[in-house]
């Protein structure tokens, strides 16, 4: 690093709040309005911060819709020393806390949306829900065995499933959501399907139990979607496949606060990338289907397998990638 750039690193580092954003966004990627919440700044105040943190190359933005997200840039040693320094700073440990609050509150509003909507919920026109691309997709589904649907949302797929397979493990953020399955499911006389309430990011699920997992546009309800398909990965049995359905991105704002979408889509690369990222090989991701009605959302499919010499440390190691705050 040349000296006038060394330099104006230094004095970018030499400001409190600057040091407070730097620190968060080391942890997980955020908006502007995160930030705000979290630190208790004005927009302009975090706007500004954040133009000088771009300026001197240790923060990165990225485009989702209208919204941009920040991350520091990795590989910045004076970056690392003087967090790791400042990690017990009483400001930093608060702002962590606030941060670990933020995710909670997220997370609470899901799980209050899908309790709110469970009765009527598969009567709503949601993004990316074509009868083509479902049956296109549950054409790669056809062995019997061991499945587990993970965000069942109105739970038509998991008895779908059920028709096929072994036994279907069907989890849900949502108890109410869970309730109505199991009620469906007895009334079509599916003895086949076991409920588990949890987090697709963290999983209630053993490791290497299942032959095939399925994220039917649930993947975009996700925090971190690569924390859901490490977990995915997780549960699978060596030579086990995992299914996904979700959305190519979009810039259609609105589902953030309709239907508490976390996610805005996935490139085809994107996508792509975070399953081989996952452990998994013989990935592929293709474009399914559009759905007829304005604004056409296009959903994807994806699919990958997990190797037959996958070894639990494998598993583990993503695991800890992903660990809660």
């Amino acid at each position: 690093m040349e000296l006038p750039d060394s330099t104006r690193l230094l004095k970018a580092l030499g400001d409190e709040n600057r040091l407070r954003i730097l620190n968060l966004l080391s942890r997980e990627e955020l908006h502007v309005s995160d930030l705000m919440e979290i630190l208790n700044l004005g927009q302009s105040r975090v706007s500004t911060h954040l133009n000088l943190l771009k300026e001197v190359g240790v923060v990165a933005d990225r485009r989702a819709g209208r919204r941009s997200y920040y991350s520091t840039r990795p590989g910045i040693p004076l970056l690392d020393e003087v967090l790791a320094s400042s990690a017990e700073a009483p400001e930093l440990l608060a702002d962590l806390a606030g941060l670990g609050a933020l995710k909670e509150r997220r997370k609470q509003e899901s799980r209050s949306y899908f309790d709110r909507v469970a009765k009527g919920f598969g009567d709503d026109n949601l993004p990316g829900r074509t009868w083509e691309g479902l049956c296109r997709s549950l054409l790669k589904l056809l062995p019997r065995g061991r499945y587990a649907d993970l965000g069942i949302g109105d739970g038509l797929l998991t008895m779908m499933l059920a028709e096929v397979a072994e036994e279907v493990t069907a989890v849900d953020l949502s108890a109410e959501m869970l309730s109505h399955l199991t009620q469906r499911a007895a009334k079509k006389g599916l003895t086949n399907i076991v409920t588990a309430l949890g987090d697709i990011d963290a999983l209630p699920l053993p490791d290497g139990t299942f032959d095939f997992a399925v994220l039917s546009q649930a993947l975009h309800h996700s925090e971190r979607p690569e924390c859901a398909l490490a977990e995915a990965a997780r549960i699978l049995k060596p030579g086990g496949r995992l299914l996904v359905i979700d959305l190519l991105a979009h810039n259609e704002d609105w589902v953030r606060e309709k239907l508490q979408d976390r996610q805005q889509g996935f490139t085809e690369a994107h996508l792509l990338e975070l399953l081989a990222t996952s452990g998994l090989e013989e990935v592929c991701v293709q474009r399914v289907a559009r759905d007829p009605q304005p604004p056409h959302f296009m959903t994807l499919v994806a699919t990958g397998q997990l190797p037959l010499n996958s070894t639990k440390n494998a598993a583990l190691s993503s695991e800890s990638r992903c660990l809660n705050l």
